[in-house]
């Protein structure tokens, strides 16, 4: 993948789903308090005083809820990541590779990324699974975290392999169609 001597590793990014016996209260307070936060940076909320306790609420209930203990039973979507995960490894030019996660499961990005850097990569390239454009996760929130991470690790290359080629996503969707049809 690099023609220099980069030692590369390669970090897949789902989305991440709550556990399903995670308390749904923990989850919708959340939910709320991030879109509290959201509103405060743009100017919209009238608690400006309040924003580091939110701020920190907000952050103790993320690690609580990516902290939940997690197997196929109670999580079947990072199941099914780490499925596709181990299919993709051996496809893959290098051995440094991780799972990560934008929301609700551990590793976090900022964690699979130092993960593969802790291991020796020297570039990283950030795969994520969402493949329209579009979504806030693809557009804001994975680049957010991904700035993050490089001031973080200013001599380390980080790639985002991001937008997709629509061409070669509608080809995926076509041959599954196909697949099934004939």
């Amino acid at each position: 993948m690099s023609a220099s001597n980069d030692r590369v590793g390669v970090v897949l990014i789902g989305h991440g789903a709550p556990a399903t016996d995670c308390p749904p209260q923990l989850i919708g307070e959340l939910m709320s308090l991030e879109w509290r936060e959201h509103g405060s940076a743009h100017g919209h909320s009238h608690q400006q005083d309040s924003a580091p306790a939110l701020a920190q609420r907000a952050h103790a209930l993320d690690a609580q809820i990516r902290d939940w203990p997690r197997h196929g039973g109670n999580d079947p979507y990072k199941a099914g990541l780490e499925r596709l995960g181990d299919v993709l490894r051996p496809l893959l030019p290098t051995d440094l590779f991780v799972i990560g996660y934008n929301e609700f499961c551990r590793p976090s990005i900022p964690e699979a990324i130092d993960d593969v850097i802790r291991r020796g990569a020297t570039r990283v390239m950030v795969l994520p699974t969402m493949m329209t454009p579009g979504g806030v996760h693809s557009e804001q929130d994975i680049p957010r975290a991904l700035e993050a991470v490089r001031r973080a690790h200013p001599n380390v290359a980080i790639e985002y392999l991001w937008p997709f080629d629509l061409q070669q996503v509608a080809a995926l969707l076509a041959a599954q169609v196909r697949r099934v049809a004939v």
